[in-house]
């Protein structure tokens, strides 16, 4: 009989014997665990459990109601995902007028660098609408200068419409609202040009050139209600020659970085390859790659 795979993810309060209690209730309704990953970091533990599911002795509801209410007698977080429910993505890019960051992240999903699809591209300005055109992708603008609850309203309305699992903001340059916040939580990934927390909101490559630092970069991290102040995900670095460069050669070196570190981040979300914990992001091995050891 062949196998039917799916992964247990488990996530909560550090604890005795987490393992034990899931491998034993599985092991009970005919389930074999293939592969493991565990780790425990900042007191939470963190498990995703390779699984077969051939000799299942109980419906898959009954399976997963189960593992709920195992999870939650001992306040854990868990998640059940079969092999065959790993449908593409859905990624919804918004953006403003800099072309820099849309361009590298249509690169990399044409490269096939990501586990999942660009769906649409939205924004406040027209200017980027044939470079979604050249990608194939739908793009709508609404411009937020005179009315930003209209703006936001309509973006809301959009991203119901495009249901998506990823928002990526590609130099948006727009406050989120609270209620899109919460409506995709940790779904949000934003890129900004400084090394948070240093030099958080407006002209940040200008605020590191005028108070002559030798080092600034940029940052990819989830969006909250607090600017700039998301758990982080990943930053890169690049130097600047005081005394010569301008505050446009700062810029400029910090664009070349901006695209790839926020592509990265994308391709680390879509491979489920970190997790938020204590409003700080944690690295694991994930769901995708678990697949991957087991094809």
């Amino acid at each position: 009989m062949p196998q039917v795979k799916a992964v247990v993810s488990v996530v909560g309060k550090d604890q005795k014997a987490v393992v034990a209690k899931f491998a034993t209730h599985l092991a009970d309704l005919g389930v074999n665990i293939l592969d493991i990953e565990q780790q425990v970091t900042r007191g939470r533990f963190i498990m995703d459990m390779l699984v077969d599911l051939s000799d299942l002795s109980v419906s898959l509801d009954e399976l997963i109601t189960g593992l709920l209410n195992l999870g939650s007698k001992i306040e854990m977080e868990v998640r059940v995902a079969l092999h065959d429910q790993g449908r593409p993505k859905r990624v919804a890019v918004l953006a403003s007028k800099e072309a820099h960051c849309l361009e590298r992240i249509i690169e990399d999903s044409k490269a096939n660098n990501y586990r999942g699809e660009l769906v649409c591209v939205l924004a406040n300005h027209p200017e980027l609408e044939p470079i979604a055109d050249e990608a194939g992708l739908p793009f709508a603008h609404l411009t937020a200068k005179d009315n930003k609850q209209a703006h936001f309203k309509w973006m809301m309305e959009q991203l119901a419409q495009y249901k998506p699992d990823l928002v990526v903001l590609a130099r948006y340059m727009q406050i989120v609202p609270p209620e899109m916040v919460q409506a995709y939580r940790h779904k949000i990934i934003n890129i900004h040009p400084s090394l948070l927390p240093y030099f958080p909101g407006a002209k940040p490559y200008h605020q590191a050139w005028e108070q002559g630092v030798r080092v600034t970069g940029c940052t990819a991290h989830f969006v909250t209600e607090d600017l700039d102040e998301g758990p982080i995900i990943l930053q890169d670095v690049f130097h600047i020659d005081v005394g010569k460069d301008t505050a446009i050669d700062v810029r400029s070196k910090g664009q070349k970085l901006e695209g790839r570190v926020l592509s990265d981040a994308v391709n680390m979300y879509l491979d489920e390859k970190l997790v938020v914990v204590d409003d700080k992001v944690v690295f694991r091995p994930g769901l995708s790659t678990l697949m991957d050891h087991a094809e």
